[in-house]
């Protein structure tokens, strides 16, 4: 029996190729500039879209040259140029030769229209803005559970103080629902009677992806939070509305963690630095006494009684020396205990324990001994190694 003949992939694909490249030559077309990436070799690659479809650009550097602006996300342009299909992956693409800017896309319009109102309220105001606590016991995070940045801050929060507790309330941070996502994880967080620091954020993305921090719902609840937040929207050189909200922006959420964890190395250091200080200023201070008693014993005053003085003298010297001695032992064993007791924190640290597998719950701030003590119809948190998950009660049943 002869098989029927088919097309390969390969050959139907250089078909629909040269039916495109052929029938869409020199089409000049206009719409806003999506996750611009300019390319260390000069070429430009971004997306051009409006509010019913989008497609994949390039304009190559010998092109791009003859262009006097560098576009933008959010900004508006007319472009001329080709379709063009690239086999290995099927894809196809608007190959560009010539770039005019139009001027602002909607999304920027957006942008600057929220950001004019909000600061005409002040919520802006540098004033209302508060300091950030140096040694803070608990930080609330709100982003991704699944995303590189929250993996990236429990790392950086390990390494640096690892004493900190950190707690999640997982959010959406991209697509429809993500501002009010973000807004419950704050309102949420705020419920906690002592996080010190609130970080909001994700990584880098294009204008689109980052919209759920310049949506007006999102400003509004950092700017209720009782609680200080720190804004960490991975996008360097661009800001969101939230970050001129928050009390403090970092460029990226790492950034954000190592601003709000003190370098616990630095802190045994000072700690070190303080304990050696105190203990010379002590030894100094008995010896200053000890000689101004010494002077006194030798002046014309007393001569007369020179005899009982100087048999009482070496009584002080003693006297002194077991002061002396007495106050370095004591120092020497608060430094031993102090040691002692950072050694103790170590071995005990409950994540070691968590990271072998385990999790423990608490509910309004106590732990949880046994299934008669959780009511699951109120909210609860399972604590992992790597941070908290908030459980909404549903009826006794978990979600």
């Amino acid at each position: 029996m002869q098989l029927p003949q088919y097309k390969t992939i390969t050959r139907l694909t250089s078909e629909i190729k040269g039916t495109l490249e052929q029938g869409f030559k020199f089409e000049t077309v206009i719409g806003e500039v999506s996750n611009f990436k300019p390319h260390y070799s000069g070429h430009w690659y971004f997306t051009l879209k409006d509010a019913g479809a989008q497609i994949s650009c390039c304009m190559w550097a010998g092109n791009n040259k003859k262009v006097n602006f560098t576009p933008k996300d959010g900004s508006q342009i007319v472009v001329t140029g080709s379709i063009t299909v690239y086999p290995p992956r099927g894809n196809y693409q608007l190959d560009i030769t010539d770039m005019k800017n139009t001027g602002v896309g909607d999304l920027q319009v957006a942008f600057e229209f929220l950001k004019e109102k909000l600061g005409k309220e002040g919520l802006f105001e540098t004033a209302r803005k508060r300091e950030i606590r140096t040694f803070p016991s608990k930080i609330g995070i709100v982003t991704s559970p699944t995303g590189a940045a929250f993996q990236d801050m429990i790392s950086v929060a390990n390494r640096r103080f690892p004493l900190v507790e950190l707690i999640l309330a997982p959010a959406k941070v991209q697509g429809e629902g993500a501002a009010m996502s973000i807004a419950n994880g704050i309102a949420a967080l705020n419920e906690f009677p002592d996080i010190d620091v609130i970080i909001i954020g994700r990584g880098g993305g294009s204008l689109e992806d980052l919209w759920a921090f310049n949506e007006e719902i999102t400003a509004r609840a950092v700017f209720n939070s009782r609680i200080p937040i720190i804004s960490a929207v991975g996008h360097e050189v661009d800001f969101t509305i939230s970050d001129f909200v928050a009390d403090r922006r970092a460029a990226t959420p790492t950034a954000a963690m190592e601003l709000v964890t003190p370098d616990k190395m630095k802190v045994a250091s000072a700690l070190n630095d303080f304990m050696n200080n105190f203990g010379a200023a002590v030894s100094a201070n008995l010896s200053g006494k000890k000689d101004s008693v010494l002077r006194f014993i030798n002046s014309p005053v007393v001569k007369t009684p020179v005899n009982i003085i100087k048999m009482n003298s070496q009584k002080l010297d003693l006297a002194a020396m077991r002061l002396d001695n007495i106050m370095n032992t004591n120092l020497k064993d608060l430094k031993n205990r102090v040691n002692s007791a950072i050694l103790h924190l170590k071995s005990n640290d409950h994540n070691r324990i968590l990271k072998k597998g385990f999790v423990f719950v608490t509910q309004n701030d106590k732990f949880i001994k046994s299934s008669q003590e959780l009511r699951v119809k109120d909210q609860f948190q399972l604590n992992f190694f790597d941070g908290k998950i908030l459980i909404e009660g549903n009826n006794g049943k978990s979600k």
